[in-house]
């Protein structure tokens, strides 16, 4: 297989989509808002997609409760944000319900828990999404998400590494800049560091590496996430297609797995940038 998970266009495969992942076997797929009608839809989707992709192919989907939902009511129940939670059986309450919303959809893997720290005056692009401000509470409860997703056969992602709640800018539009990481922006993933996948953030951390956002730094993949963090799990970059990188996709694709990831995702579901992407891989 391929190392990439990619996004798809509509709401079925098109016969392009679907000889092109036959042909070069993706790692996975990932489903938006745009690939989503209904449950009728997305059961014949998703039996669609586990006849084209390799067998023990991913079909993950970013949900994790609140504002960041693809499975939206009256098909399926909301879910509060992570950042409402109180105590350790609310979160796992919560991922438990989250995992089997998902799995019950179809789903194999979902882009849940968010660990980032609540830092305020930062971008509201993380905000609610995270649980707290306090870093023991936020690996606590984090914990619990991912144990709770577990339980219902899902595998969660933790995110973003090594922490996106300083930046001051939306990654998804530009390329935010940390002067500093503390010990709390790391304690929540230290804490979960045996959670069997993991996502990184597109986000430079001058203190490291003043050139490189973390998923296209070798510096912080193998001295934050691998060494001082110790997450030795399958780590996946956050979407390859975000405005904070430069660059094509394959071009991004290629530094994101040269320097340490071992999944490029890549979700605008556009067909040259999908098929450039296993191309180049």
């Amino acid at each position: 297989m391929k190392p990439a998970i990619l996004g798809i266009s509509g709401l079925t495969l098109t016969p392009q989509e679907r000889d092109l992942f036959r042909a070069h076997q993706p790692r996975g797929v990932i489903l938006f808002a745009r690939n989503i009608k209904d449950k009728f839809q997305l059961s014949d989707l998703a039996e669609e997609l586990k006849e084209t992709l390799p067998l023990d192919a991913v079909l993950m989907v970013d949900q994790e409760g609140g504002r960041v939902a693809r499975l939206k009511p009256p098909h399926w129940p909301a879910l509060p944000p992570a950042g409402s939670l109180r105590t350790a059986p609310e979160a796992f309450a919560h991922g438990r319900a989250l995992g089997a919303m998902v799995r019950e959809a179809g789903f194999t893997c979902t882009a849940a828990p968010v660990l980032d720290i609540r830092v305020p005056g930062a971008s509201d692009v993380v905000g609610d999404r995270a649980i707290t401000g306090d870093a023991a509470i936020v690996a606590h409860l984090g914990g619990e998400i991912a144990r709770g997703i577990m339980a219902e056969g899902v595998l969660p992602v933790m995110k973003h590494l090594p922490g996106h709640g300083r930046a001051l800018v939306d990654s998804h539009i530009a390329l935010p800049r940390v002067p500093e990481l503390t010990e709390d922006d790391l304690l929540p993933f230290i804490a979960n560091k045996n959670l069997p996948w993991a996502m990184t953030a597109h986000v430079v951390y001058e203190q490291y590496d003043a050139v490189n956002p973390g998923t296209l730094s070798e510096i912080i993949i193998r001295d934050i996430i691998r060494g001082r963090i110790g997450f030795q799990g399958i780590l996946v970059s956050d979407d390859l297609a975000m405005g904070a990188l430069s660059g094509t996709p394959a071009d991004r694709a290629t530094r994101a797995l040269a320097v340490g990831c071992d999944i490029a995702l890549y979700c605008p579901g556009d067909f040259e940038g999908n098929r450039a992407v296993l191309e180049a891989l």
